[in-house]
């Protein structure tokens, strides 16, 4: 999960080649979001290679224990804290940067996002959208009138249910008095 690397996130300014440092200043806002997805993979999966070397890690609770493997994983730690830092910056930077592109954007009012149907019908000529609703509730009207149904085959059933209960009740108490 590697992501490519952004101007600024750590890098020298020359560390990247021409072709390289003109993509990374065309960069457009759905780009960075990929970037800022990665880079958020990223800081999971080193967070549980954290977890993985803490729950590995033995606490040095007068067992005797290796100082060398003790020290190693320590650094691995760390190193692993370290580049967490880095990706966050890196992160930081992603979201500022996708943030200043957006700052120009008018936000879209969210009853332009619903789409509805006007009584005067003056605004949306849309057929296909017409279309759509009238199967929608012929959907709905169908789907009411099968419940109906359902429900009234419920009710046969469970008047059959009663009377074979009882039937049953009746015939156990006959031969109950038999014997």
């Amino acid at each position: 999960m590697s992501t490519p690397p952004l101007a600024g996130a750590g890098m020298p300014p020359g560390a990247f080649s021409g072709t390289q440092a003109q993509a990374a200043r065309e960069v457009n806002t759905a780009s960075l979001c990929r970037i800022g997805q990665e880079t958020v993979q990223d800081i999971v999966f080193r967070t549980m290679e954290i977890f993985q070397l803490l729950r590995n890690m033995q606490l040095p609770n007068g067992v005797t224990y290796h100082t060398a493997t003790y020290q190693d994983r320590l650094g691995k730690l760390q190193e692993h804290l370290r580049q967490l830092s880095i990706l966050f910056r890196k992160l930081r930077l992603v979201y500022d940067k996708c943030n200043e592109n957006c700052a120009g954007l008018d936000p879209v009012p969210i009853e332009q996002l619903i789409p509805y149907v006007e009584e005067d019908g003056s605004k949306h000529d849309d057929r296909g959208a017409a279309s759509q609703l009238r199967f929608a509730s012929e959907e709905r009207r169908e789907i009411m009138e099968v419940n109906k149904k359902l429900k009234l085959k419920n009710q046969q059933l469970k008047q059959i249910m009663d009377q074979l209960r009882n039937l049953i009740w009746d015939i156990n108490a006959m031969l109950a008095m038999r014997n």
